[in-house]
């Protein structure tokens, strides 16, 4: 789906335990790298680790549903449909290309059978519409306007009950890239309900998460995966990480956090995590939850620095994902939807 580099660009590592830990769960992982523009899936075969790399312009956010998954790029929203297949125990077809044109899409969340998006450029929630593209359906209380200017960079969004629960910003601002003067400590987590802040003063943060009764969100720039404490408004960490964390996916007990190297540049300069000297990597880290004990990760070299979503497949042991194009899709599936 576009000119990204060669597979043999790619290179990783990863723990003894890591493929272990995959199969002990029954999962596998999907990883998004809008950087080198291909989705990862992460399976286990044995005691080593399979990657499969697929080609998008510019993957963000995905979402699974009970039989479909939806991945946001550069101007589309691809869904698929879950087909099992030969060796696999479930293979995702694309069944339909809907264009949003350049909404900045971010993440992206079912709320029952309805997807939501997060509209990163106009500072708002919405959902998919054939005729207009999205349907903006909530917004921030101190973004004044509905605008294609990004006044606070709103990027993650938590689904809890069925319903759009918390989303994450960079900044409660109301001007055109307002978040980027305070990026290093103005970030917040945002009630959807009731549109109230209930943690503020955040670095970057991104990727909240409702998972066994709790709020749990990345504070990007400073590598942290931290529980929002409801009752006293604060992100408590949880584990400190080697890299720049976002991308966010829970399993029992274990978290698995994207992370990123991030290099120091005008929009990632002056946060504590580039601040700090310290190594940064790009990958997978699993954590236990219960303990901030990191259990194993996957390390990505070459091609692959940054990471923005990761989904695990719960009772996916060896998906596929394929690729429009492909031998595996005939061309009359993939319906493309006007934006």
């Amino acid at each position: 789906m576009n000119g990204s580099p060669s597979i043999e660009a790619f290179r990783s590592v990863h723990t003894r335990g890591f493929p272990p830990l995959l199969a002990q769960l029954g999962a596998s992982l999907l990883v998004s790298t809008y950087q080198s523009g291909h989705v990862i899936v992460l399976r286990a075969d044995g005691e080593t680790l399979d990657t499969s790399f697929r080609s998008f312009r510019s993957p963000m956010g995905m979402a699974l549903g009970t039989t479909s998954l939806a991945i946001g790029t550069e101007r589309h929203v691809w869904l698929y449909r879950n087909v099992p297949a030969g060796p696999h125990d479930a293979c995702f077809l694309p069944t339909q290309s809907h264009l949003t044109g350049d909404i900045r899409v971010h993440e992206l969340a079912f709320a029952g059978d309805e997807l939501w998006l997060v509209n990163t450029r106009f500072s708002c929630l919405g959902t998919l519409d054939a005729e207009e593209g999205f349907v903006p359906r909530w917004r921030p209380a101190f973004v004044s306007a509905l605008t294609a200017d990004d006044r606070c960079h709103l990027n993650g969004l938590a689904v809890a009950d069925g319903q759009p629960r918390y989303v994450t910003a960079l900044g409660r601002t109301d001007s055109s890239d307002g978040w980027r003067e305070r990026k290093a400590r103005g970030g917040v987590v945002i009630d959807v309900p009731g549109n109230e802040i209930v943690a503020a003063e955040l670095s970057m943060p991104h990727s909240p998460r409702w998972h066994e009764g709790a709020l749990y969100a990345l504070e990007s720039g400073a590598g942290i995966l931290g529980r929002v404490d409801l009752d006293r408004g604060r992100l408590v960490t949880v584990a400190r990480l080697p890299g720049f964390t976002r991308g966010l996916a829970c399993a029992g007990p274990i978290a698995f956090v994207g992370l990123s190297q991030m290099r120091a540049s005008n929009h990632f300069g002056g946060l504590p995590i580039t601040e700090s000297g310290e190594p940064r990597y790009c990958g997978v880290w699993a954590v236990h939850l219960p303990t901030g004990e990191v259990l194993g990760f996957v390390r990505f070299e070459g091609a692959v620095q940054e990471i923005f979503d990761v989904q695990v497949l719960p009772g996916l042991r060896f998906p596929e994902l394929a690729e429009a194009g492909s031998g595996e899709v005939d061309p009359q599936m993939v319906e493309a939807a006007p934006g």
